[in-house]
């Protein structure tokens, strides 16, 4: 699996504390050094790729002549008969008839991404988001139309004067369209944000823990009645539409990052992995691809296991865990089942959906230190 990174954007989000820049046209030398990375690296992927994921940033920001050079790249340098699934991030205000063509015309992108967040004008002024209500509804009839049968749309939570019937209406919305997964997340204020900064200065509020939690309730259960599985907490799929690139993260597969602040892992070499990570500066990549790593000892790999499984409905087995780490696991696991945030089936503790808005938690209170 690879990922792709475009850190531009027409510009920034609130709410966002992604490396990105907004930076429009021009993107040639990043181009460029994006093709000598795929080139250098080659060899770190010596199998198939099952699949690839362009994301940002606003990967749509890029012209389909860009996007093209780039998967032409990672042709000549991967193997990509078997792949299974491309996805690209797009916006809604990119994805034009002649641009969603241009993308089914490079033969690779098989999945779009949209981020939409909100179905709500109002709401989406507030995130500092380009396009409206309007332009999300057509950007996904237009994909439709142009033969784009696996989408999946960005919803947010816990918004700024977000109501429970607001996020009630979204979700509605969101499960009667043409979408085989949707990804809802609670809104995180990042620091150092135009909205922690909105927040602290009293432009703005949140709504209460209880609200919030009152909307994931409301999320899951509109979605799993309209026919969606909760496969991850913040991840939503038709049946068998789930996202095969970002599953793949959650069971600890080696993956290749290509461009400035993507990240690597590695198993090659024997012990418990190796992850490298870009240096998340444009003018530093193009000129230097700098980069930094870190070795993972069994504790830390065990550790991310838990934080990742316990996010899941597949939840965590005997197998997974290191001989050493299950009897202390089988005891401390105990109270969370005892709450009913997990339930133990099949030689296997899977969490519960109440389960898994604590899955953070639980998964710090069980790491090894």
């Amino acid at each position: 699996m690879i990922y792709v990174h475009v850190p531009f954007c027409h510009r920034k989000c609130s709410y966002c504390a992604f490396y990105s820049t907004a930076q429009r046209g021009g993107h040639d030398d990043y181009v460029a050094a994006l093709v000598e990375e795929i080139e250098q690296r080659r060899d770190e992927m010596p199998w198939p790729v099952k699949t690839l994921y362009f994301g940002g940033g606003t990967p749509s920001i890029l012209s389909i002549g860009e996007l093209d050079t780039i998967a032409r790249a990672l042709s000549r340098n991967f193997d990509l008969v078997g792949l299974e699934e491309c996805t690209i991030e797009c916006n809604p205000e990119d994805l034009t008839d002649d641009y969603i063509k241009g993308l089914a015309d490079t033969g690779l992108f098989n999945r779009l991404s949209i981020g939409i967040q909100s179905f709500d004008d109002t709401t989406l002024r507030t995130l500092n988001r380009r396009h409206n209500a309007r332009q999300a509804l057509d950007a996904i009839a237009s994909a439709n139309k142009h033969g784009f049968s696996n989408i999946t749309i960005d919803l947010m939570y816990g918004l700024p004067g977000m109501s429970l019937d607001e996020w009630t209406d979204t979700c509605r919305t969101a499960a009667a369209l043409p979408v085989t997964h949707i990804s809802a997340y609670s809104l995180t204020l990042e620091p150092g944000t135009i909205l922690d900064r909105q927040v602290a200065r009293g432009m703005v509020a949140l709504p209460s823990d209880d609200v919030i939690v009152e909307q994931y309730h409301m999320l899951v259960d509109v979605l799993e009645e309209a026919g969606f599985e909760h496969y991850e907490i913040s991840n939503f799929c038709r049946p068998g539409y789930a996202s095969k690139h970002n599953s793949r993260y959650w069971t600890r597969t080696p993956y290749l990052g290509i461009g400035p602040g993507a990240h690597s892992f590695s198993l090659a070499g024997g012990g418990f992995g190796v992850r490298r990570w870009n240096k998340a500066d444009v003018a530093d990549y193009i000129s230097h691809h700098s980069y930094g790593e870190e070795r993972l000892e069994e504790k830390d790999a065990y550790n991310e296991m838990l934080m990742t499984a316990l996010r899941t409905s597949r939840g965590i087995g005997a197998d997974d865990i290191p001989e050493r780490y299950k009897k202390r696991l089988n005891a401390d696991i105990q109270p969370y089942i005892g709450l009913g945030w997990i339930v133990a089936d099949g030689g296997r503790y899977r969490p519960t959906a109440e389960g898994m808005l604590h899955a953070d938690g639980m998964a710090a209170a069980l790491f090894v230190t």
